[in-house]
């Protein structure tokens, strides 16, 4: 089935060029000319993807994005507008934006940009959880969010640290992304939640100090690789 779309966008030439050209990229799009009936839409049907510009009557992008957010805080969103101030960009991203993109702009890049987030957010839903994991010295209980070690000691993990080992365990001896995870638990892939992350893996690395097998490295800029001896080879 092909991917599902909401088009929020007030110029009709540009919302129908969009639509169109989405459509025959063979994506399925409801495209709407305002802020509340772009919600309406948003209430009323399911969705893979938002594209949001951010003047329009009746609701601006921004505020119909803080409104997306108290009902999914996942789906992945890209605005798309011409304003172009640095303040309005970080405020699109501090809303949980995927990417914010000023026209005019290259129609063949953008297909690109959905594709990835896309990519990214079926991985990030598709992700299990462990009820526990034992790896080397270290017990993890999820559901109580404990990382044990042998000799008795326990740290409980906030969730946030939680949710990262988990993902790192889930992959273990192999690079995650930083998008993935931060896509996963932040929902948002930017400066200021890369720069949050980076704590909670300094955090999560003093842990694992207590069994020097176990390491958690950064993958040339790229990834994280948690480490650590299998009993299977």
């Amino acid at each position: 089935m092909p991917y599902k779309i909401l088009l929020v966008e007030d110029e009709k030439n540009f919302g129908l060029v969009m639509r169109d050209y989405l459509q025959m990229n063979n994506y399925q799009v409801t495209w709407r000319e305002d802020g509340a009936l772009g919600l309406s839409s948003f209430e009323q049907n399911e969705f893979d993807l938002c594209i949001i510009d951010v003047m329009m009557p009746r609701m601006d992008g921004f505020t119909l994005v803080e409104e997306i957010r108290k009902r999914n805080t996942s789906i992945p969103v890209l605005f798309l507008t011409a304003r172009s101030l640095r303040e309005d960009m970080l405020k699109g991203y501090t809303l949980g934006a995927d990417d914010y993109i000023i026209k005019p702009f290259d129609s063949e890049l953008l297909l690109l940009k959905l594709e990835a987030i896309l990519k990214r957010s079926a991985i990030k839903n598709e992700a299990p959880t462990f009820a526990e994991n034992a790896f080397s010295q270290f017990t993890y209980q999820h559901s109580l969010r404990l990382l044990i070690h042998v000799s008795g000691i326990k740290h409980k993990l906030s969730p946030k640290e939680s949710e990262l080992l988990n993902l790192l365990l889930i992959n273990s001896n192999k690079v995650v992304l930083k998008s993935i995870l931060l896509q996963k638990i932040w929902k948002a892939d930017n400066y200021f939640t890369g720069r949050s992350m980076d704590v909670y893996i300094v955090k999560l690395r003093k842990y694992l100090e207590e069994d020097k097998s176990v390491s958690l490295e950064n993958i040339h800029g790229s990834g994280y690789c948690l480490k650590y001896p299998c009993i299977n080879g």
